[in-house]
């Protein structure tokens, strides 16, 4: 095994990948919207454009930051790990958290420029209402869920594709088309495209994914139990959530056999 990265190249590594998503998101959406005027087709072309590229940044970036790419999965790491003592220390949390929202944002002017758009815009698509909140905690519990029930039951080498498949059917069957990522929202605040949000809209979006966060590591508990606490005996708990209970998308190097493959979580 190899050692983990340092602390500075794995919060650089978040800040790059919540950037490239980003661009895909937006890019993929002014693309669409300038091929076709069909809404539903626009829609496809954004979802499916985000499941690959958000696909490939996990399994890419996954093992050197473990991919969160999203500061619910960072906070839910944090939050989970102080029982067992594996989880995201606090240090990892307040590199990670500004690196993706940074990220974000120069993902967002990245695809305006592409675009030949203004660099900064803000958004003037109002996203205001209790169904599309309702949708973003839906959107953001499922998320959690996946992530961090993947890790308990050992399979976080699916998370490339599941994660990314989930995010995919979330931009359809959630009122909020599923940003489930406080950091790629307030970057599409700052793109007056079609994957925009208005500033005014943003902050009832990041309660709402909040209380996704927490719902969902509490559907990993009722589905998964609580994790033993750091310590436990010798043939407990053994397997691939042994290394980290989810703090990692995908494990990064050094917390897992350099046989298993590369995964990662994340999204948008």
């Amino acid at each position: 095994m190899s050692a983990p990265a340092p602390l500075a190249r794995r919060a650089t590594v978040e800040g790059l990948g919540t950037a490239a998503l980003v661009a895909v998101v937006v890019g993929s959406g002014i693309q669409a919207t300038e091929l076709t005027h069909d809404v539903g087709t626009q829609l496809l072309a954004n979802s499916l454009a985000t499941v690959f590229g958000l696909g490939v940044l996990i399994a890419l970036l996954g093992p050197v930051s473990g991919a969160h790419f999203n500061p619910a999965v960072t906070l839910a790491a944090w939050f989970t790990g102080r029982r067992t003592g594996d989880g995201s220390p606090l240090r990892d949390v307040a590199a990670y958290v500004p690196a993706q929202v940074a990220g974000a944002v120069v993902g967002a002017i990245l695809a305006d420029a592409m675009f030949g758009k203004p660099l900064v815009a803000f958004s003037t698509h109002e996203r205001w209402s209790g169904h599309l909140w309702l949708g973003e905690v839906v959107a953001t519990a499922g998320l959690v869920w996946l992530v961090f029930g993947l890790a308990r039951a050992g399979r976080t080498h699916l998370a490339p594709l599941l994660v990314a498949s989930y995010i995919g059917a979330a931009y359809w069957f959630t009122s909020s088309t599923s940003f489930a990522n406080p950091a790629v929202t307030i970057g599409r605040a700052v793109t007056d495209t079609f994957a925009g949000i208005a500033p005014t809209s943003v902050l009832p979006f990041l309660a709402a994914q909040l209380l996704g966060a927490a719902a969902g590591l509490g559907l990993v508990a009722v589905c998964f139990g609580h994790p033993a606490a750091e310590g436990r005996g010798e043939g407990e708990g053994e397997g691939e959530d042994e290394d980290d209970d989810g703090k990692d998308v995908v494990p990064r190097r050094g917390a897992q056999p350099a046989t298993h493959s590369a995964e990662e979580s994340a999204l948008a």
